[in-house]
């Protein structure tokens, strides 16, 4: 028997192999997404790793730079001095401190309290750390209560800069807690309103974003967060790829892992770009605070808030100095939007927006000096290294004193306008354009030409301090440092010839000369070696016979090289050479400056006549600590006698002249009365060096490619020094200022202003001078005119004639060091010309002259004006 087995054939088996077919499909699909999920999550793993590597090392120890701070002086207190509570608070204010109370500043506090001020240093302050309470009463200190020392008091100095970077950037770096709500909300409702709900990256806004770069094909929608933002700030370039952006999105997850959201906001406030000041970018709220409204950030107010806030977008396009009616829409629109996330209602954005725009005056001398942190840095470069200013936080103390930097910045800033105003009249002109005849046609033109450039350097006279210095009229335009430029001195080295001659009183020897000593000032021809020097005064005019007195007052340069010439060429540049003017060579040529220095040596060089003989070299850092506190170096001018003080008494009393009736008496007319003693210079360029008992100063004004200015030191540098000085006398340190005090070995006598020896009651039209004692004249003017002239000799012009008088101009002026004396005034031929003087009297003209008491026809006369002091 057999069996028959049969396998069914299985229905379907098409469909059966499809769907197999289908499923391996699917587990391929599978092992392929796996894997791209894999390679992903690798990739994302790897450049996370790689970041957070990253942000580790941006992240270590200090995350911005923690670089030398740079401090101006302290100002110091004592009793006696002048200044009231409301002053003293206002410089705690720009240092730092505050009022006590919720947002109380960590470097101090201060509180008006009845009959003065009290000052609680806080644990941040750099100098003083004992409280005090300042007695104050009608004006002016009577008690100090302060720890050991009552008698006098340090305030806190004011931070100037705190970044020494080659990026020249300004930051002062601030906690979150330190930044005002009104900031927060503002930011926040204009930058990223979700910012402390999302985890880093708003993804609805970055597609929103991408769609919008799609339409319009571009590439300016950003679509960032905050903390994007700061990713971006940190460790990226602003260039705008799709890699950097996954990259930028990638390190804000990081972000918002490792830090709090207010750690992350505190980033940004003190990382963002606000615009540019100067040559330096602005960096954070606070900087932007202090550049914008000169304040501290605690004290801003909404509008000023909202305004910083708008400024984020595009810091160069919304500046508020160069677009203001930009800055004030994108202001009012941030106003908006605070309304629209209920940061403020709407009555308090209108407010706002009815605010006009308050912004400090945009002056970066006044407030940052960068040609003098220019100058401390390159002090400091042969004592410390790039790494030591950058990274280990040094406190600089600087001789700087901020209030006389803001004063010298003002009358830079207005001084140079009018020189600009004199430029261009001197360099307009009538030119012809067509036609010829009286058919001709004109048309007035600006003649092209450069730009003034200007230099103040101002340093106490018996320290060497320099207390405020411009280098430039603007410093974004040009880092050149003017007061560090070599320039031919001019008439402001005249001094030094009349110096090395008064220093003949004490070295002795055939020739003495003193203030009265006569001297020629007519044309000459001087020789040295193969060359022939012939030089003018100015408009060439001449005045024969003159007082060495006179001939500097009136920078007359005949008179000025033929001292020169009598003394010793070689006497001259030695003695100039150790006052630190260098290039001097003993030539003709260098009594008139024509040998260059720099404004900064002028200004050490004159200190030998301000301070008692002795020359004081320029410092600018009085010392440097450590983070801690701790003092790694001090500062000291260095100290040079080079004229006795009886001789530099003597230069002070006659420089006095240059001012009272000389070349520079417009800086009397324009209101500066205080004692003072200077000199004009011209040569191709317009000085003035001029000092009180507690302050010099030097002006230079000129041209960077070394033409001729065409104007007198007279008529630009004078007004600048004149309006630096006026408000300087006005601060409280420098009020002070007293008359110029004679050294033993000096004497002060009147003489007659018609002879020139010493006056008596005969002869009551005087004048004071100092000499040195011994020097001065012996003879009275009474013996003099009659006792070596009879009536006869008078009557027939025989014997010896008058000389020409010291003068003054104008009003009398008291005599500085001679209160109530008045200055000499000028002689009535001092303008006329050859060709132009009176005709000689006759016998009877003498006669009746001589009962009209006719002083050499000196009463009277009209009064010269000053001269200029061109070569």
């Amino acid at each position: 028997m057999s069996i028959t087995i049969r396998i069914p054939r299985r229905k379907g088996r098409g469909k059966g192999a499809a769907r197999g077919r289908q499923d391996a499909v699917v587990v391929i699909a599978a092992a392929v997404f796996v894997a791209l999920v894999l390679a992903v999550f690798a990739f994302f793993t790897f450049y996370y790793v790689k970041y957070a590597r990253i942000v580790d090392r941006r992240m270590h120890g200090p995350i911005f730079n923690n670089s030398a701070r740079v401090y101006a002086a302290a100002p110091t207190l004592h009793v006696g001095e002048k200044i009231g509570a409301e002053e003293i608070a206002a410089a705690l204010g720009r240092a730092g401190y505050s009022h006590p109370g919720k947002n109380q500043s960590q470097i101090g506090t201060y509180q008006l309290v009845r009959g003065g001020i009290e000052i609680e240093p806080g644990p941040a302050a750099v100098e003083q750390k004992h409280p005090a309470r300042i007695g104050i009463a009608q004006g002016k200190i009577v008690s100090i209560e302060a720890g050991p020392d009552e008698s006098t008091y340090d305030l806190e100095p004011q931070l100037v800069t705190s970044l020494f970077d080659a990026e020249r950037s300004k930051r002062q770096v601030v906690k979150y807690q330190d930044i005002p709500k009104v900031m927060v909300d503002a930011v926040l409702a204009i930058e990223d309103r979700r910012f402390f709900q999302h985890s880093g990256v708003n993804f609805l806004r970055l597609i929103e974003a991408a769609w919008v770069d799609v339409l319009e094909r571009k590439h300016e929608q950003g679509g960032s967060t905050l903390t994007m933002q700061v990713s971006r700030a940190f460790f990226l370039t602003p260039q705008k790829t799709i890699r950097r952006k996954l990259t930028e999105i990638l390190i804000a997850i990081e972000l918002e892992h490792r830090f709090s959201k207010q750690q992350i906001f505190a980033l940004y406030a003190n990382q963002v770009d606000m615009g540019q000041r100067g040559s330096f970018t602005i960096n954070g709220f606070a900087a932007a605070a202090r550049a914008y409204f000169n304040k501290d950030l605690r004290d801003i107010t909404l509008p000023e808030a909202a305004l910083l806030a708008g400024i984020i977008q595009r810091p160069s396009y919304l500046s508020p100095y160069r677009h203001p009616e930009r800055a004030l829409e994108r202001r009012n629109l941030v106003l908006d939007t605070m309304v629209d996330t209920h940061a403020i209602t709407r009555a308090q954005a209108e407010q706002a927006k009815a605010t006009p725009l308050k912004l400090a005056p945009p002056n970066v001398e006044a407030s940052d000096a960068p040609y003098f942190v220019d100058m401390v840095k390159d002090s400091l470069n042969g004592k410390f290294s790039e790494h030591d200013l950058n990274d280990n936080a040094l406190r600089i103390s600087t001789t700087l004193d901020m209030d006389l930097q803001r004063v010298a910045a003002q009358a830079v800033d207005d001084g140079m306008t009018i020189v600009d105003k004199k430029i261009t009249k001197l360099r307009t002109r009538k030119v012809k354009i067509s036609g010829k005849g009286r058919k001709a046609k004109y048309e007035v033109k600006v003649m092209a030409g450069p730009q003034a450039q200007v230099a103040l350097i101002a340093l106490d006279p018996h320290t060497g301090r320099v207390l405020a210095l411009v280098g430039g009229r603007n410093y974004g335009m040009s880092q050149l440092n003017h007061a560090l430029a070599n320039r031919p001195t001019g008439s402001i080295f005249k001094p030094f010839v009349y110096a090395a001659a008064m220093n003949t009183a004490v070295t002795g020897g055939d020739m003495v000369v003193t203030p009265a000593s006569l001297i020629d000032d007519s044309p000459g021809t001087y020789s040295y070696g193969d060359q022939i020097y012939e030089p003018r005064n100015y408009r060439n005019e001449y005045r024969g016979q003159v007082t060495a007195r006179y001939a500097l007052a009136l920078s007359l340069n005949n008179a000025t090289v033929k001292l020169a010439e009598q003394v010793g060429y070689d006497k001259v540049a030695d003695l100039a050479r150790a006052a630190g003017i260098a290039t001097v060579k003993a030539t003709p040529a260098m009594a008139l400056g024509a040998y260059d220095a720099r404004p900064l040596d002028m200004a050490a060089a004159y200190t030998i006549f301000a301070n008692d003989g002795v020359r004081l070299s320029p410092v600018m850092v009085n010392s440097v600590r450590s983070a801690q506190g701790e003092v790694l170096t001090r500062f000291q001018s260095e100290q040079k006698p080079v004229l006795d003080p009886r001789v530099a008494f003597v230069m002070t009393d006659m420089m006095q002249g240059v001012l009272n009736f000389g070349t520079a008496y417009e800086v009397r007319t324009s209101g500066f009365n205080a004692p003072a003693a200077g000199k004009t210079g011209s040569s191709h360029d317009a000085w003035f060096a001029g000092y009180t008992s507690n302050l010099l100063c030097v002006v230079w004004v000129g041209y960077d490619d070394y033409s001729d200015i065409r104007l007198s030191g007279a008529e630009l540098a004078a007004p600048i020094w004149a309006e630096f000085m006026k408000k300087a006398v006005d601060l409280p340190q420098y009020r002070d200022f007293k008359p110029f005090q004679p050294p033993d070995g000096v004497v002060a006598v009147k003489l007659d202003k018609v002879t020139n020896y010493l006056a008596t009651p005969t002869c009551p039209d005087d004048y004071t001078s100092a000499f040195i004692s011994g020097t001065e004249p012996k003879d009275t003017c009474d013996a003099a005119m009659s006792g070596n002239r009879g009536l006869l000799s008078k009557i027939l012009g025989m014997g010896p004639k008058p000389l020409p008088p010291p003068p003054v101009i104008g009003a009398s002026h008291p005599a500085p060091g001679q209160p109530g004396q008045s200055a000499e005034q000028p002689p009535a031929t001092a303008q006329q010309q050859p060709g132009d003087q009176k005709k000689k009297k006759g016998l009877f003209g003498k006669i009746v002259g001589i009962f009209k008491d006719d002083k050499g026809g000196n009463d009277g006369q009209p009064h010269p004006q000053p001269q200029s002091d061109h070569p």
